[in-house]
């Protein structure tokens, strides 16, 4: 099979193809002819040598979005999925195993079915960055009514904070560069403040006691925990970004492989899909042959969506 993968660290130029075998199912496990793959921060990580590479050896292929359609389906597996069904799924990577490839091996609660009427490359912009922002908000723990805080909420994580905090029944107050202000706020945010170091006096301005909790996708939990009243919860998806040791403040770094067998929260998000409370946004759809291209883009940054790798 045809992969995108890397046997150096380096830039977006040490992308390459790479002919693999195609992977096998084992017990429990589905194997998905991928059709896109979304191109998220992570895997720039991945690209560099600083995440998810330090129990395997190469080749690596990052990828931890994936959508498709079902190959075959391994001994033990309970979900209901059967082959010709088109799923999404998310891909913990290790060696071999990410998503930028033809073929894709998960264990199958860590699949669901495609949202209706969702095509496989805005159904690959979800699983990851979805469970991701679940993750956070169930990390808060808020009663309905309360309000959360949101950093980076233009991005794709960011914004799915925003849209699963309204559907949680909280009160969101956001970030936004000038430009993004009233993307946010049709994603659903209450208010919009400026984003940037000061964030946390703009969000006292509107909440003089300050928001119940954080989530922070921006990787500034640091400052932005300012926004947060004492006793308050802080869960940042930036690895390292802490809010401090005081106040009674309670950090929370989000490790999402944790939540990649959490079948039901990840059908809970398809069915917000198909309700309208979610926004799938591909920014851009790239042949897998251009890989080094998207990774460019990603490094430059300012997508408002996923670049989506096709196969």
């Amino acid at each position: 099979m045809k992969a995108v993968g890397i046997t150096e660290f380096g830039g977006p130029e040490v992308l390459r193809i790479l002919e693999l075998a195609v992977p096998e199912p084992g017990p429990g496990e589905i194997l998905i002819r991928v059709h896109a793959a979304s191109v998220n921060p992570v895997d720039a990580l991945v690209r560099q040598g600083k995440e998810f590479v330090f129990d395997a050896d190469p080749p690596y292929v990052p990828g931890m979005d994936a959508a498709g359609v079902v190959e075959q389906v391994g001994d033990e597996v309970n979900t209901g999925v059967r082959p010709g069904d088109r799923v999404m799924a998310i891909a913990v990577v290790s060696g071999t195993h990410g998503a930028y490839a033809e073929y894709l091996v998960v264990p199958a609660e860590s699949a669901v079915a495609i949202p209706a009427a969702v095509t496989d490359a805005e159904a690959a912009t979800l699983p990851m960055c979805g469970l991701t922002a679940r993750m956070g908000l169930d990390a808060l723990a808020l009663e309905r009514g309360a309000t959360v805080a949101v950093t980076g909420a233009a991005g794709a994580v960011g914004g799915y904070a925003v849209q699963l905090a309204k559907a949680d029944g909280l009160r969101v107050i956001a970030d936004a560069a000038d430009a993004d202000r009233q993307l946010v706020r049709d994603l659903g945010a209450d208010i919009v403040v400026p984003r940037g170091s000061r964030f946390g006096d703009h969000v006292r301005r509107h909440i003089a006691a300050g928001a119940h909790g954080l989530i922070d996708t921006a990787g500034i939990a640091e400052n932005a925990s300012a926004a947060v009243r004492d006793n308050g919860v802080v869960a940042s998806s930036v690895p390292d970004a802490r809010a401090p040791d005081e106040r009674g403040l309670v950090s929370h770094n989000l490790f999402v492989p944790d939540y990649a067998r959490e079948h039901a929260e990840l059908g809970r998000l398809r069915r917000q899909v198909e309700e309208g409370r979610i926004t799938l946004r591909v920014a851009r759809r790239l042949p897998y042959g251009r890989a080094s291209e998207a990774h460019r883009l990603l490094d430059a940054g300012g997508m408002r969506g996923r670049i989506v790798l096709t196969f």
